[in-house]
């Protein structure tokens, strides 16, 4: 079994690979997590989002439609490249930023500066239980107080879930693709120190997920 280095740099350079090959690897049309987002946010008074793992950025996209200021990252530069590009293209690169950033390391924006943080499966991804809870922790501190954290994620309740090689901690091998398919559990365990304001399951197509969302309380980072 590969080391969680080993991984992480294999699973980089397959996105990449992926980008490369399809610029538009997921579509135009912003998925539903996003749709939903951005109505919870503007109902929120939110007007600043971080976004993670942006890919080529169509949730971004949507949510800058919708009047926010996107800060989007990714750890794949083809599909920050494909970003960036569509953003000049669509006259948003006012509203949508991008940065090159692997969610392992620190995120940067300082304590207590970003109204709310998004990602859209981003969570599946490659990332061990203990790097699962020092994200959240970031997420955490970058946040203001009140500030929200929306997550989506694939639900072991997928179909997709029993199929693929056991990678160790709970992830699978999916094509070359790592994953981790969350239940209740994990979303709870990683909602310590959170206000966990809701727990949503739906459909997206085929796939069965979890949409998350929490709030920072308090003042502590």
């Amino acid at each position: 079994m590969k080391t969680g280095q080993e991984l992480a740099r294999a699973q980089q350079d397959r996105w990449q690979a992926a980008y490369e090959q399809n610029p538009r690897l997921n579509g135009r049309e912003p998925s539903a997590a996003a749709r939903w987002t951005a109505a919870l946010f503007g109902a929120e008074g939110i007007d600043d989002v971080l976004e993670l793992g942006a890919g080529h950025g169509r949730d971004a996209f949507y949510l800058a439609g919708q009047g926010f200021s996107v800060h989007a990252t990714d750890f794949s530069e083809a599909a920050l490249d494909q970003l960036r590009l569509d953003a000049q293209r669509e006259g948003l690169d006012d509203r949508v930023t991008a940065a090159l950033h692997d969610v392992r390391d620190p995120l940067p924006p300082a304590d207590a500066t970003v109204g709310a943080v998004y990602a859209n499966l981003l969570l599946n991804m490659a990332f061990s239980r203990a790097e699962l809870r020092s994200l959240m922790h970031e997420i955490r501190r970058v946040l203001r107080p009140g500030g929200l954290f929306v997550y989506s994620v694939w639900s072991t309740e997928d179909p997709c879930h029993d199929n693929g090689d056991e990678l160790g901690d709970g992830l699978l091998d999916k094509q070359g693709f790592a994953c981790r398919f969350f239940d209740r559990e994990l979303i709870h365990e990683l909602a310590d120190r959170w206000e966990l304001r809701d727990v949503a399951p739906y459909r997206e197509g085929q796939r069965r997920l979890w949409r998350i969302t929490q709030a920072k309380g308090g003042t502590a980072a």
